[in-house]
């Protein structure tokens, strides 16, 4: 087997530049004018992509991508995208497509766990549609009816059955695992994305009730990520590791998205706990990491299938550093000492992701290799949307009073603490006076699916 950096040198080596000049996007980023235009015409690009409005399509799949099944977590990313780029232009024209798909998404349990997608679901499929709307409820995004799922309630569904028995378990002492389904690939793997969502949700939850039992539930997560190897003392966090050994074989891929994750719920819990030093500290380790290590020259780079140069980045890592530059906004607003250190980042990395947008039928679609300035040929719904995250992150530098709400600062959308009935949640978790018993569920492993550099390539080719 070639290991990932054999792997990603021989992809490169037979990639082949597709270049289609344009137009382009012309942007003076010192106006905000200006780029709130700019993020208007992609974020129209963007929502070409999605068709669920159509009738008789299910609201909220990306029918206009390879696979839509395969495809139903990016449009939790989708719609959150859609979310803040509402929130720092104000301009509301997807607004009721955002709303109407991600309630139809929500299910009658108000979890994320619609029976369509359970079956080889992942716990961090579930999780970005949970971010989201967490997402709305922070920002009082338009409420539901009072009969349909609420914002906050479908965020408190989501973290309930996480922190559920079934699903955080004792192999290796406590983690979640990559897939739902005993059957799924990658159900052997402990993964940091799915933690750190967990970890990120629980933090702003926490921030957001007041309830001090979300606050352990993530410490125990960061504690867990520690104590298994997946965030190092240098702040490095890892991919995850298989629970054939007790999770001591380490898959030290690092992807943005795994910083980010960890960065940004580490900042709620900074602002949550009036600023303390130890989360400050936790703050600053992680985001010095993500700068130096996927921000060379301030432009944003998925180091494990990308360089200066060329990209083997498919499906899903396109996605990847567009949410990023997303929650390094919000990082930037509830931890202001972070500003000074991420607002140029944002912006120079705006710039060169808007610097190749030359493609497609009218000459602006985006590709994913922003250091160049030139549009690579690889255009979709993935890196539109991280185009588009990029230009409204720089929006949000500029708005750095519109801090996230919480329910004794604004915040309008209805709780449920006993959300989530999916996956058998525990009501006892949400308890203001208790502390989430720690229940003892191992699962025995049938078989070891994948080893860890079969994720690595499956992760960048599938």
């Amino acid at each position: 087997m070639m290991t990932t950096s054999v792997l990603l040198l021989t992809l490169l080596a037979g990639a082949g530049n597709v270049l289609a000049q344009g137009q382009g996007i012309e942007v003076d980023w010192q106006s905000d004018d200006s780029v709130k235009a700019a993020a208007r015409l992609i974020a129209g690009d963007t929502m070409k992509y999605y068709d669920g409005d159509t009738p008789g399509k299910a609201p909220g799949l990306l029918y206009k991508t390879p696979d839509p099944e395969l495809w139903w977590w990016a449009g939790g990313a989708l719609f959150g995208t859609m979310i803040d780029y509402w929130r720092f232009t104000k301009d509301s024209t997807f607004n009721d497509s955002v709303k109407k798909a991600m309630v139809h998404q929500a299910g009658v349990n108000q979890d994320f766990l619609t029976p369509n997608w359970t079956a080889h679901m992942g716990n961090d499929d579930q999780g970005f549609w949970g971010m989201s709307a967490m997402l709305a409820a922070e920002n009082n995004f338009d409420n539901p009816p009072p009969n349909e799922p609420q914002w906050l309630a479908t965020a408190q569904g989501v973290f309930n059955t996480m922190a559920s028995p079934k699903r955080y378990d004792e192999v290796c002492g406590g983690g979640l695992r990559w897939q739902l389904s005993l059957y799924s690939k990658g159900y052997n793997y402990k993964n940091s994305i799915s933690n750190g969502i967990m970890f990120n949700l629980g933090a702003r939850l926490a921030r957001y009730t007041g309830n001090k039992t979300y606050e352990e539930w993530a410490i125990k997560t960061w504690d867990w990520e520690r104590k298994v190897g997946l965030i190092t003392d240098q702040y490095a966090v890892f991919d995850g590791a298989n629970d054939a050994d007790d999770c001591a074989n380490i898959n030290k891929d690092e992807w943005t998205y795994n910083s980010g994750v960890f960065l940004q719920g580490a900042a709620f819990l900074y602002n949550h706990t009036d600023g303390s030093a130890l989360w400050r500290e936790r703050v600053e380790g992680l985001l010095d990491h993500m700068l130096a290590k996927f921000f060379p020259n301030k432009i944003a780079v998925e180091t494990i299938c990308q360089n200066d140069e060329q990209s083997v980045c498919d499906r899903d890592p396109l996605i990847f550093k567009g949410v990023v530059h997303r929650w390094l906004a919000t990082v930037a607003q509830v931890a202001p000492f972070t500003r000074e250190k991420i607002s140029p980042v944002l912006l120079e990395s705006a710039r060169g992701a808007v610097s190749q947008c030359t493609g497609g039928e009218n000459g602006r679609q985006c590709g994913f290799q922003w250091s160049t300035g030139k549009f690579d040929g690889k255009t979709n719904v993935g890196t539109e949307m991280s185009t588009l995250s990029a230009v409204v992150a720089v929006l949000s530098s500029r708005q750095l009073t519109a801090v996230p709400v919480t329910e004794k600062t604004g915040g309008t959308s209805k709780a449920d603490p006993n959300a989530g009935g999916g996956e058998g949640a525990t009501t006892p978790v949400m308890s203001v006076i208790t502390t989430a018993s720690k229940v003892a569920a191992s699962f025995l492993t049938l078989v070891v699916v994948l080893g860890i550099i079969g994720i690595q390539v499956w992760m960048i080719l599938d």
